[in-house]
């Protein structure tokens, strides 16, 4: 018997992951052999997107010029927010916020108010902990979707739901240390109490906000429409992987169900309006034993188990197996135990890591893991702009050091009637069921090309390191698959987003530790996508290497045909200090611009503006994480460059202006900014603050003094005033003279 009391806590940063050891290239020896660079840009591809973009409302950008010419000044006319290490949360001047719930908050009838000191319970029927990705549903005053009323344009800014991520929480040694009374217990076995508490927390919260007399937002505590889901939720499996031998468990020993969502991060919203949410770094949450590989024969489960991060002996994130014999904390183990996998949880890694499809409109549905759009640590999923007669694509990234960027292509056409349907989740079988996952790969040339993950592959039905049994296999291990056809191994893939002007889809790569120029079997060479590899100081004394402030991405489909199998690419921006020299600060940033490791990337659609979110460990010595609003160009707008200390060649942005691009929310200490989404008018927006205080330490629970943060309780929100336990929350920005937000 192993003795599990002496296995050591995880030291891993949960966000700052790699499991990537395949051989595939960062792409600076691939030369491509297709279309140049000058004439995919300039040529017919670039011609075609009036065509195919030309049905977007262009009005709903009203003064805004996307290739920043004399109308930009319309927007982002506010004054830019100055850095700051303070615990408050800073918006600019002629702004308010107020903060609309924070974990712990009841969200049912008769749920008592929130504590804050460590008792409270029911969290069932409570706030989730680190809000993070969201979205908004709107309502009709009667209380229906908006596309059964006709007062949409009035009522579904002052009513709607709104669908929340509860990623993780704030915890040291194993303990969510601010949800327990004395900082939890961070030895082996967890108590009971603490695990379901923790279990809780974690997942999706849906609930009513309205304007209140006063025009102010509230959440509606008694609503019908709330509801969560939590790690004891039934949640479907659907897509090719349903039913499949890899996803049978003592659970379901049929493989179509499993329980809960977990590590939720990054959002997005269907054409049919359903919300989707991104399941990222769940891989931590299981425990293997020391003795799994040869329990299991050395089969190709093994393979698979430690390319997702689970080598045997790896333990568990928090100890959620140790809370009890009961099924819902023997699933946390995915040792092989028994004679068959519906004896035991050995596949319950399996029914992780997928995008899940929630209707937040009919909590009766259960919510829907689809399968077909791979399994890794998502974040957000990105629509395209739907276009009738034309398939429904989805872009993903995978957030890991050295992991990959996914497209998702319907079979099915985009038909209008479809955003009108009852059954959204129906609509979501139509379209994310059934169709092509592709993985980048990044040519030097600043092209690339959109290889598909399919059985039917020859690089992936000939792949050496895993056999691939159907594309099940394929969807459930499309790290594997996508390893086999070579993609390009990127700076960790955060939220992608689709610019509403054009089409061109955006990804934040947060940054990469493992860039090296001289790179060893675990690191990787810079490239031109991922073109810089440095070393930073912070403090004053802790170096920093790698890619330390990564940087933003951009793509645009050949022919801006979502169905493309290549495209073009630049660097819209590099994050850097304003101080740092001319190799590091390649975009130029002022110190009203800077900004390290870009996370949260939300186009809203009021204005057309890109919000750039940041959750920093780098530049923390001088400022908490913050959000900017930005008004990018196109790609193409800039040019070649060669980064200052390399050979490397890569294609850069248009460099940003003061009226193109500035900081819009520093928040508050230790904290991560993420998640936004605005009322139809453009003059509310909500944005999440995560995890304030995560800095303190689990020894000084009792020493409030002690605590790195106290918001939002110290801006006067909840209980424990000025010493309360910081909360994540969410909170809503609204312009002082009734403006669109970022005018």
């Amino acid at each position: 018997m192993n003795d599990r009391t002496k296995l050591p806590a995880p030291q891993i940063d949960p966000d700052d992951i790699g499991y990537n050891d395949s051989g595939n290239p960062t792409f600076d020896s691939i030369l491509s052999s297709r279309l140049s660079r000058r004439d995919f840009l300039l040529g017919s591809a670039s011609t075609g997107a009036m065509a195919i973009f030309g049905a977007v409302p262009f009005s709903a950008f009203a003064g805004h010029d996307h290739g920043h010419g004399a109308r930009a000044e319309s927007l982002l006319g506010f004054k830019a927010v100055a850095k700051s290490l303070a615990d408050v949360v800073s918006v600019p001047e002629g702004y308010s916020y107020s903060v609309l719930c924070a974990l712990g908050d009841p969200l049912a009838a008769g749920v008592s108010a929130y504590s804050n000191n460590g008792t409270d319970s029911d969290f069932e029927y409570r706030f989730g902990d680190h809000h993070d990705g969201m979205e908004y549903f709107e309502l009709s005053e009667s209380g229906k979707p908006h596309h059964h009323g006709h007062d949409r344009d009035h009522h579904s800014s002052s009513r709607a739901l709104i669908g929340l991520n509860h990623e993780a929480t704030t915890d040291e040694l194993r303990s969510s240390f601010f949800l327990h009374a004395n900082g939890g217990t961070s030895t082996l076995p967890r108590p009971a109490a603490e695990v379901d508490k923790e279990m809780a927390v974690h997942g999706i919260s849906v609930f009513e906000i309205r304007k209140n007399r006063r025009g102010q937002f509230a959440y509606v505590q008694d609503s019908a429409f709330n509801f969560r889901i939590h790690q004891n939720t039934p949640v479907e499996i659907s897509g090719p992987a349903r039913g499949n031998a890899l996803l049978v468990t003592k659970y379901s020993n049929n493989g179509t169900m499993t329980r809960g969502t977990l590590n939720n991060c990054g959002t997005g919203k269907t054409p049919w309006g359903t919300l989707l949410t991104g399941e990222e770094n769940w891989t931590g949450y299981f425990f293997r034993n020391a003795t799994d590989n040869a329990a299991r024969g050395n089969d190709k489960s093994v393979t698979s188990l430690n390319r997702y991060g689970r080598s045997q002996g790896a333990a568990s994130r928090h100890g959620w197996e140790t809370g009890g014999v009961e099924d819902k904390y023997a699933r946390w183990d995915i040792s092989l135990s028994g004679a068959a996998a519906s004896d035991d949880y050995r596949n319950e890694l399996n029914t992780m890591g997928y995008i899940v499809e929630i209707d937040p409109y009919d909590k009766t549905q259960a919510a829907r893991k689809r399968t077909a759009l791979g399994r890794f640590a998502h974040e957000a999923a990105a629509f395209c702009i739907p276009k009738v007669g034309k398939p429904i694509a989805v872009y993903q990234g995978d957030d890991a050091r050295g992991e990959y960027i996914y497209k998702w292509v319907s079979t099915r056409e985009w038909h209008a009637a479809d955003a009108h349907r009852h059954n959204r989740l129906e609509v979501g079988d139509k379209y994310l069921n059934d169709g092509k996952l592709y993985v980048a790969q990044f040519n030097a040339d600043g092209t690339g090309t959109w290889l598909e993950l399919s059985i039917n592959n020859p690089a992936i039905s000939a792949y050496t390191k895993y056999t691939f049994a159907d594309q099940a296999d394929v969807c459930i291990n499309s790290r594997l698959a996508a390893d086999a056809v070579g993609a390009t191994k990127m700076d960790r893939p955060e939220w992608s987003g689709v610019n509403p002007a054009n089409g061109e889809i955006y990804f934040a790569l947060t940054n990469n530790s493992n860039r090296r120029t001289n790179p060893t079997s675990s690191q990787q060479a810079p490239d031109a996508a991922n073109p810089r590899a440095y070393s930073d100081l912070k403090g004053g004394s802790k170096v920093q290497n790698g890619n330390v402030n990564g940087h933003i991405l951009r793509v645009r489909e050949a022919g801006n045909e979502v169905a493309a199998t290549t495209f073009s690419w630049d660097i819209y921006l590099f994050g850097a200090e304003s101080t740092a020299g001319a190799d590091i600060n390649l975009s130029g940033l002022t110190a009203d611009q800077d900004f390290s490791s870009p996370d949260g990337l939300v186009f809203t659609p009021s204005t057309g503006i890109c919000w750039i979110q940041t959750d920093d460990g780098a530049y923390t010595d001088v400022t908490n994480c913050m959000m900017l609003a930005a008004l990018p160009g196109q790609v193409g707008d800039g040019g070649a460059v060669t980064v200052p200390g390399t050979n490397i060649t890569t294609y850069q942005g248009k460099l940003p202006k003061a009226n193109t691009l500035k900081r819009f929310l520093v928040g508050a200490k230790d904290c991560e900014i993420t998640g936004v989404c605005e009322t139809p008018d453009g003059k509310a927006m909500f944005v999440n603050i995560q995890h304030p205080g995560e800095g303190t330490a689990h020894a000084d629970i009792a020493d409030p003094t002690k605590y790195t943060s106290h918001w939002p309780g110290n801006a006067g929100y909840g209980s424990g005033g000025i010493i309360a336990r910081p909360r994540s929350a969410t909170i809503v920005i609204t312009k002082n003279d009734g403006g669109r937000i970022g005018s």
